[in-house]
């Protein structure tokens, strides 16, 4: 998406049409915005390989065409960036290699950790998912007003975009939703992971749009096994003589706090939605210029005048191993 925005805005400077005395033109909110997308990227720090998680009692073995991004900036990337309620569980984010905020046709797993205690798996044969999906649908509205009240949009669940599995031996469970969030055209995909522990669960949620279902579904064998509990922390590591047990089991780990924490995907789709609102505003005034009509007084023609490169920034951090 950026680069295509770098071409476009291009165009329309080789074409020398601007419209004077308008400083609050959208070709001006455009190129703003590219450039606060562009320091964004810049300044993202990612890592790679065994990354210790800030609670200490997971980490990650980030492979090759994969990067972490850490607690701070992710939290930064989630409430301050795509506009979602602001989240102190979260303890980072896991991209594909070409990933990142602005990526397009891409998407973002975020890791949380919930210290809710051992989750007894004894039921997960037993769960009837397209009867808990009627009954999630159903209890849809209730939810939604006080989504609306906090001044997010609503959420629909249009259906399982992959059915619940659980894998009893490595002890995760993962399962998709197809969303619609505030009456959108586009839907959402919302791809949850669960890896249970011995005192909790940690939780990767994938944000993309549905057209990336096949990319996430192309690389979740590995994410599946890109997280880990310590040892102590791991599932077989439960003590029932001094550890808590949750009070929540598989199905209701897939029934339970889905829509109160869901949203990033619904602000990445109306952050593009405004960007090709803007293309094609341009895109017509380009037009209707080159059709002869009648030129409004307020374009001017002007030959582009030659610039020089701006330096690259230069990165003094250190490369992660």
């Amino acid at each position: 998406m950026q680069k295509a925005l770098f071409l476009f805005i291009a165009l329309i400077v080789s074409c020398g049409i601007v419209r004077a005395n308008d400083d609050d033109s959208l070709t001006t909110q455009l190129i703003q915005q590219i450039k606060l997308m562009d320091s964004v990227n810049k300044a993202m720090k990612y890592q790679t390989g065994t990354v210790k998680l800030p609670n200490g009692v997971a980490q990650l073995n980030v492979p090759k065409g994969f990067k972490y991004l850490n607690a701070e900036q992710s939290q930064y990337v989630i409430h301050d960036l795509w506009g979602n309620p602001a989240r102190t569980d979260v303890i980072g984010m896991l991209f594909p290699e070409t990933g990142g905020p602005y990526a397009d046709s891409n998407y973002a797993f975020i890791i949380s950790y919930d210290a809710m205690g051992y989750v007894k798996d004894e039921d997960a044969d037993k769960i009837n998912y397209d009867e808990m999906l009627k009954n999630m649908q159903s209890s849809e509205k209730e939810a939604n007003v006080e989504r609306l009240k906090q001044g997010y949009p609503s959420i629909h669940i249009v259906g399982w975009a992959q059915k619940p599995y659980y894998d009893k031996d490595t002890k995760v469970l993962h399962w998709a939703k197809e969303l619609e969030f505030g009456g959108e055209d586009s839907h959402t995909l919302n791809y949850d992971i669960r890896i249970l522990g011995r005192k909790g669960i940690l939780s990767l949620n994938a944000v993309a749009q549905m057209s990336e279902l096949s990319l996430v579904k192309r690389d979740i064998g590995k994410v599946l096994n890109i997280a880990e509990f310590t040892e102590g922390n791991k599932y077989s590591d439960f003590n029932p003589k001094i550890d808590q047990v949750a009070a929540w089991g598989i199905g209701a780990l897939v029934a339970g706090k889905v829509l109160a924490k869901v949203g990033a995907g619904a602000f990445i789709l109306k952050f593009l939605k405004f960007i090709i609102i803007g293309i094609v505003a341009l895109f017509g005034a380009i037009v209707k210029f080159f059709k002869g009509k009648k030129q409004d007084e307020s374009y001017v023609y002007e030959q582009p005048k030659p610039t020089e490169p701006t330096p690259a920034p230069v990165d003094e951090t250190t490369p992660n191993p």
